[in-house]
């Protein structure tokens, strides 16, 4: 068991838009430690989808995520010797 709870990180929000779930993709998008890359190709994407478009780029990213996130999570719940996914 654990002596004390770990302490939560606080992810620091991206410079361009002031959103901290932008580095959370970017920090997913990352390949060896690679900020600064993965930022670079973040935004030059973004720029892409503001030109081709012509709406705003974060609103776009941000109902594209939506649509990507499940609705409903499931948890494994044992009942009478089996073991059923019940959605939360």
């Amino acid at each position: 068991m654990r002596k004390r709870k770990p302490k939560v990180r606080v992810v620091a929000p991206d410079p361009r838009y002031s959103d901290s779930l932008i580095t959370q993709f970017v920090n997913n998008l990352m390949l060896d430690g690679k900020k600064s890359v993965a930022f670079d190709t973040f935004y030059r994407a973004m720029d892409i989808v503001k030109e081709r478009t012509g709406e705003e780029e974060h609103a776009v990213w941000k109902k594209g995520l939506n649509n990507v996130i499940p609705a409903v999570e499931v948890r494994s719940r044992r009942i009478g010797g089996s073991t059923f996914q019940i959605p939360t």
